[in-house]
């Protein structure tokens, strides 16, 4: 497997574009909803993440088969990479544009060697990372009255356009929820009551988990 190329998004957390780019971004969704996947699932991704940089290191390939029907499902993720708590990469699909197992393959390998905030990982520090995986939902169609502020991210379509945000966003920029939809409406390039005037609006939740919280 060739190290995938992550082309940034506008802006760290956001899209508006429906191609499947990857994001730079220097924390990942920071949403735990209720757990999707088992333990023995999380410890498997994570493993897979670990494996897909290593065999970018050492020059070998990679099983590419999905190791179980459910991580063949489509979704968004995030890889973060720490080295000593200090943050060593983060990169990650938005969309669902992969199945789950390769998104977290590719991310993984990206955040170690395309990241272009850091230099590439190390055969030297490989042995001493720890993994972060945000794994993004799929989105549903939600009311306004809904949205839960640090739970939920949102894409808001209309007439073609779309935008998306990351849960953190609102959080980090101290938003109520109608200031959320209307960010979100300018990221699509609509007006920003959009939301009122027919859009769609869709959220989606990040399940997130590392080699600490197993």
């Amino acid at each position: 497997m060739s190290p995938p190329q992550p082309s940034p998004i506008p802006s760290a957390g956001s899209a508006n574009e429906s191609r499947p780019d990857a994001s730079q971004t220097s924390c990942a969704p920071t949403s735990s909803p209720t757990a999707e996947f088992s333990k023995e699932e999380r410890a498997l991704l994570l493993q897979l993440a670990h494996d897909s940089i290593r065999s970018a290191l050492e020059q070998t390939e990679i099983p590419l088969e999905p190791p179980t029907p459910h991580l063949a499902e489509p979704r968004g993720a995030f890889t973060s990479l720490y080295l000593h708590g200090q943050l060593r990469g983060c990169v990650g699909y938005v969309l669902p544009v992969s199945p789950v197992y390769r998104a977290v393959l590719e991310t993984a390998r990206a955040a170690a060697f395309e990241d272009t905030r850091f230099y590439p990982v190390t055969r030297e520090e490989e042995p001493d990372l720890q993994v972060e995986l945000s794994i993004l939902s799929p989105s549903q169609p939600i009311s306004h009255e809904d949205i839960e502020i640090g739970r939920h991210g949102l894409v808001i379509s209309l007439h073609g356009n779309r935008g998306l945000l990351l849960p953190q966003v609102p959080v980090e920029h101290n938003w109520d929820s109608t200031t959320f939809l209307e960010q979100t409406c300018r990221k699509a390039g609509v007006p920003l009551d959009a939301w009122q005037k027919g859009a769609v609006i869709e959220a989606f939740t990040a399940e997130v988990f590392g080699e600490k919280n197993l």
